[in-house]
């Protein structure tokens, strides 16, 4: 699996670099390093709402556009990490 923060223009004056280090932590923290690779990425589309990441299959499928996270911050990315994206990996 491939996670992308959005490090654009509006994301990175809302923390996108701090979502960045709190998701190399917990990657670590849940021992999924192996699994997932976390990647920046330029603007995503969604600059009205907040920090943006997007979680999707290390291949692209056609049709299949991934999972999108909106107004992630430092104070709740393991939430949304550990109810949004780890699930991702059972499938």
């Amino acid at each position: 699996m491939i996670i992308k923060v959005c490090v654009g223009s509006s994301c990175h004056l809302k923390g996108s670099y701090d979502v960045i280090d709190q998701m190399k932590a917990l990657l670590k923290k849940y021992d999924v390093e192996e699994q997932i690779e976390l990647q920046a990425s330029f603007c995503l589309g969604f600059c009205s709402k907040g920090v943006t990441v997007k979680a999707g299959p290390a291949v692209e499928v056609t049709g299949q556009e991934g999972l999108f996270l909106h107004n992630v911050n430092k104070d709740n990315v393991e939430d949304l990490f550990v109810k949004e994206i780890i699930p991702l990996l059972t499938i």
